[in-house]
């Protein structure tokens, strides 16, 4: 479990990044609602913007996850997600060729695993 609180902990640390390099951009480029039409803020705005849209969902069913399954799976999957979510933030703000489509398709895998485990470990549950 303290590895599942370490990754969920980084991934939060993760949006304070990201909530601040969006902030510091709209203060530099005086753009203050909206991209303004800026690819760099555009992106900087959905890298934050996708890490909150898909990350607590994830977070929860890992978290459910801790239940039928124990606690390596989780784990592993918490630890690889930290590393999608660092690509992908990577990647849509230029750092890390093919970043942002590793860490995507990483993230929708760890996503669909951790639903299809709950929705397996209900139906035996029945």
């Amino acid at each position: 479990m303290a590895v599942f609180f370490i990754c969920a902990g980084l991934l939060g640390l993760l949006a304070v990044v990201l909530t601040l390099h969006v902030g510091r951009l709209r203060t530099r480029k005086k753009i203050f609602l909206g991209d303004g039409g800026d690819r760099e803020m555009t992106a900087a705005i959905r890298a934050h913007g996708n890490l909150l849209e898909l990350v607590p969902l994830t977070l929860i069913l890992l978290w459910m996850m801790h239940g039928p399954t124990g606690h390596r799976m989780a784990d592993i999957l918490a630890i690889i997600l930290v590393v999608a979510r660092l690509l992908h933030a990577g990647g849509m703000l230029g750092f890390v060729p093919y970043g942002r489509a590793a860490g995507a398709i990483a993230t929708t895998v760890i996503l669909a695993w951790a639903a299809a485990t709950l929705i397996f470990a209900g139906i035996r549950a029945l």
